[in-house]
């Protein structure tokens, strides 16, 4: 980093007037810098993206494969297809004048809006960072970036790779919390683009007001999947299991909870769990908090009435810890240690058989999850990215203090708070007035609720704030084109959860709760930009003289024919 590098986070009001000047004098108009930035920003990413991958990795233990997947190369993918279309984008677009204007032409054409500042979250820190930047680098904005906090190395490696490979008179990184976004928030940007939560997005939409200035906001919200009878049940099991328990829950299109058909919501909620344990599944001693009867009998991994402290384990041999696929088998001879005081039973969960579960014999035991050292987490599993986010996750499962949170735990419903883990999670008989029903859930757990046919899921959905993303598992034409007509979401998949997220062909944004704006691609573009209009006619013929006070009566028969 040379000796010329900006300390950005001192002085927000300085940082603005820096960039505004930079723009003011035309530096990131012309197309050649724009491309000449986007080529910086890829090879920034080719050279540095294993790099950036494991800082995220250091911060909430993301898979380093993951973050290349759907961070560093979906970046690259909307590099790849903007680079090419700007000049198409950028150029004028004519349009039609109407013919009372005669001889007249008229024009489009998209213009930079100055200065953007991208508020990033710390789920997808790259993508959610880089990705509006490509867009807004597309336009012609300079841009000051304020990564998460929450996020701290991968802040720090954008701060570093961004003032070393791209043009940094146009572009700043601000660290810090919400001191820094406050002293941010009082610049008169000229375009702002906000990721994250509801309650922050009304804080930036309301800083922005005393500016005019507009926003994006890309929020979240609670993101419905529907599944019926008609559905491939092993496939949709599957889609929803990665779409949920990706990035452990952490992804804003994250399918929230489901509504299946009574017909298939037991059977669906056993594959999910299957699915998961295939992708997900830890081996180890470890702390499960489970539903039972009175008389405490598991029936096919689901659990009924008062909440009891359950502890298993297995062999600890390190032949046995993993298998070369990166997944835990062989549970069968799986084993508890525990006191004298314990009896034991075979149980089936997350669809291993042939497990062996101690139930301690006091039946008001509470939720314990100390760290066990035996635990062993999949490297394919993220943690939670702190311990605020740990504690509200673990109080969203069910608790026999709160009757309303009872459930069927089918997997999961444990973690251990040391590491920050929380093992995927399948409820089932949720109520609609359950804690995990009242706000976005954003990790782990995945609620299932019965719902009668597709009328009744539909009024479940319309009932409640507009999500981000609503997904339908439907071989039924009949039920898809209902999904689309009669609900309202940022976006609509059928079979396939987090698909739109992947593609620059497609604008992606919420509406109402879940945000507004959309990016991605064109879309991005425009978004970045002004779109003015332009008309031009000749000072001869001066046609407008027909039309000029005073008004005649010839002119006013004129205006008399014209309005007919």
């Amino acid at each position: 980093m040379s000796a010329n590098h900006y300390d950005d986070s001192l002085d927000a009001e300085a940082t603005f007037h820096r960039l505004d000047g930079t723009f003011r004098r035309g530096v990131t108009r012309p197309l050649r810098w724009r491309r000449a930035q986007l080529d910086a920003m890829e090879r920034m990413l080719r050279e540095q993206g294993a790099r950036l991958a494991r800082a995220v990795h250091d911060d909430f233990g993301k898979p380093t494969t993951e973050t290349m997947l759907m961070e560093i190369n979906l970046t690259l993918e909307e590099i790849r297809f903007v680079r090419p279309r700007l000049a198409r984008w950028a150029a004028r677009r004519p349009k039609p004048m109407h013919w009372l204007l005669q001889p007249a032409a008229g024009w489009t054409v998209a213009e930079p809006k100055g200065v953007a500042l991208v508020i990033a979250p710390w789920n997808y820190p790259v993508l959610l960072s880089l990705e509006p930047m490509v867009d807004a680098i597309a336009a012609g904005d300079c841009v000051c970036l304020k990564p998460s906090e929450l996020s701290p190395k991968t802040s720090r490696a954008l701060m570093t790779l961004i003032d070393r490979y791209l043009d940094r008179r146009a572009f700043a990184v601000v660290q810090g919390g919400a001191r820094e976004t406050g002293e941010l928030l009082k610049q008169p940007f000229d375009h702002i683009f906000y990721t994250g939560g509801g309650k922050v997005g009304r804080i930036v939409m309301e800083a922005a007001a005393k500016h005019l200035t507009p926003v994006t906001l890309e929020l979240g919200g609670k993101s419905p999947v529907f599944v019926d009878g008609t559905a491939n049940l092993d496939v949709a099991a599957r889609r929803i299991a990665w779409g949920r328990f990706v990035n452990a829950g952490q992804t804003c299109v994250a399918p929230d909870y489901v509504l299946a058909t009574p017909d298939i919501a037991d059977d669906l909620a056993e594959r999910i769990a299957k699915a998961a344990y295939r992708m997900f599944g830890n081996v180890g001693g470890r702390r499960d908090a489970v539903m039972y009867d009175s008389g405490p009998v598991a029936v096919a991994g689901r659990h009924y009435g008062r909440r009891e402290s359950v502890a298993f384990g297995r062999v600890v041999s390190d032949d046995r810890r993993r298998t070369d696929d990166g997944y835990a088998h062989d549970y069968d001879d799986v084993h508890v240690t525990a006191d004298d005081s314990s009896t034991t039973r075979d149980w089936t969960n997350s669809g291993r058989p042939g497990n062996r579960q101690t139930y301690g014999r006091d039946d008001h035991m509470t939720y314990d999850d100390t760290h066990d050292s035996r635990i062993v987490w999949s490297s394919s599993y993220a943690r939670i990215i702190n311990d605020r986010h740990y504690d509200r996750l673990m109080s969203l499962m069910p608790n026999s203090d709160d009757p309303s949170s009872a459930a069927h735990i089918i997997c999961g419903g444990y973690g251990d708070r040391a590491s920050r883990h929380i093992a995927p999670t399948v409820l089932t008989h949720v109520s609609p007035d359950a804690p995990v029903m009242q706000e976005e859930i954003f990790g782990p757990i995945l609620p299932i609720l019965t719902v009668a046919d597709a009328d009744a899921a539909i009024a479940f959905i319309n009932d409640r704030p507009r999500p981000l993303a609503c997904y339908v598992f439907s071989r039924s034409t009949i039920v898809r084109r209902r999904f689309e007509r009669e609900t309202s979401s940022g976006a609509l998949g059928f079979n396939l959860p987090l698909g739109h997220l992947m593609s620059s062909r497609l604008p992606f944004g919420g509406v109402g709760a879940s945000g507004m704006g959309a990016y991605h691609g064109y879309a991005g573009f425009l978004e970045f930009s002004h779109v003015k209009t332009v008309v031009a006619k000749p000072t001869f013929p001066d046609t407008l003289s027909l039309i000029y006070p005073p008004y005649t009566k010839r002119k006013r028969t004129l205006i008399s024919m014209l309005s007919r």
